[in-house]
């Protein structure tokens, strides 16, 4: 069975390329396990691909792992270190998309992250936010999509231990990307 394109009001096939002045990808992390860190990746770029059956849409995204902003200095720094994402021997977190299916009134994307030199299979929720026409004669779409990974996973496995038990950086990370995404009309 597949799921018609015209399930999703207004979003046509092409190729949409994601907007990085209107989009963020976002990420939170137990610290100290009392309270989260968030932080964003300022540099970003990644096209969605619809096609007639939406199934067979496909997407593809490049994170500079460079452009990490947790608004404090000293770590973001250390975040480029050896200690968690060793930026000059993996610069970038890759995500590209091998599925897509219908959930209720949203979806899930299946598909595979590459982080620190590991492949693991990743699925997205992903929620359509709507279509329409920008002052310049564009179609835009908004996307709103999460997951959760283990970093361990991922090769960071930085351990860090609390006296009193527990860890000061957490195994869970939460992604969050809110995207909006331009349809290419050449």
């Amino acid at each position: 069975m597949t799921t018609a394109i015209a399930a999703v009001q207004g979003l046509r096939a092409g190729t949409w390329t994601i907007d990085p002045s209107h989009s963020e990808v976002s990420f939170t992390v137990r610290h100290l396990m009392v309270s989260k860190v968030r932080g964003t990746f300022r540099t970003f770029t990644g096209a969605i691909t619809v096609d007639d059956d939406l199934q067979a849409s496909s997407v593809t995204a490049e994170v500079v792992m460079d452009s990490i902003d947790t608004r404090e200095a000293t770590r973001d720094n250390h975040l480029r270190t050896k200690d968690f994402f060793e930026i000059e021997k993996y610069p970038t977190m890759n995500y590209r998309s091998t599925g897509i299916r219908a959930d209720g009134d949203d979806y899930i994307v299946e598909g595979e992250l590459t982080l620190h030199g590991v492949t693991k299979p990743v699925a997205l929720s992903l929620e359509v936010g709507g279509v329409g026409s920008d002052p310049w004669g564009g179609i835009r779409a908004g996307f709103s999509a999460k997951t959760a990974i283990n970093r361990n996973d991922f090769g960071v496995d930085i351990k860090m231990p609390l006296d009193g038990g527990g860890v000061v950086v957490g195994d869970k990370i939460s992604i969050h990307l809110e995207i909006e995404a331009v349809l290419d009309q050449n």
